[in-house]
Parts: C-alpha cells; sequence; structure tokens
C-alpha cells in the first residue's frame, strides 16, 4: 500500500548526490515501468523542530543537487514492507529538485 505523505511545514535539504538502484544479484541499473533508471537520494527532512534522513527513490536523474542544499520533494511516497524477519519504509517520490525563490518546503 502506497501513502502520500502531506509534505506542508517541512524543509528538504540533499544529503548527498544520486546514486542509482541497482538490482541486489544482477548489479543491473533497476529502472521503473517507463525505463528510466531510479536513483536514490539521501535526504534531510527538517519540521516541527527536529529532523530525519531518509533514502528517496526517484525515476531519472535528479540534477544539480548540491551537499546541503534546499530541494523540492514532488509526490512523496511512503511504502510499508517487511520481508522475513525485517520490515522498514520504502520512500518515493515524482520529482526531485533544486528549490526555487529561497525555500526548500515540498509540494505535494
Amino acid at each position: 500500500m502506497k501513502l502520500p505523505i502531506d509534505t506542508t511545514g517541512m524543509t528538504f535539504l540533499a544529503a548527498g548526490t544520486p546514486e542509482p538502484v541497482r538490482d541486489f544479484d544482477s548489479k543491473a541499473a533497476k529502472v521503473d515501468e517507463n525505463g528510466q533508471a531510479i536513483y536514490a537520494v539521501q535526504v534531510v527532512i527538517l519540521v516541527d523542530g527536529g529532523a530525519e534522513v531518509i533514502s528517496v527513490k526517484v525515476a531519472g536523474e535528479p540534477k544539480a543537487l548540491g551537499h546541503g542544499a534546499p530541494v523540492k520533494v514532488t509526490g512523496l511516497v511512503a511504502t510499508p514492507w517487511s520481508m522475513d524477519d525485517r520490515s522498514g519504509v520504502a520512500f518515493r517520490a515524482a520529482r526531485i529538485e533544486p528549490a526555487t525563490g529561497g525555500t526548500a518546503r515540498a509540494a505535494s
């Protein structure tokens, strides 16, 4: 189940450069249903005086994301997962791009 995240009031910062997502077994680059390569971006979320670092996957290589630079995250969704005795939450966005206009708040 994909859970959309209301990003109102959140500020996002790039915490690293985009890295291609690779298949665990074949080491081939993963692609989405349209054949675009999938990238993972470490993002810092600032909200209510706290911070959290998450990895967000996005189709297509995000451009010009400087370390610590404000970014805009569009269409952020969380997908809970479990495998054997492990579980977690995977994050995916429709787009991650440099924030413009001096704000890093996301558009939902």
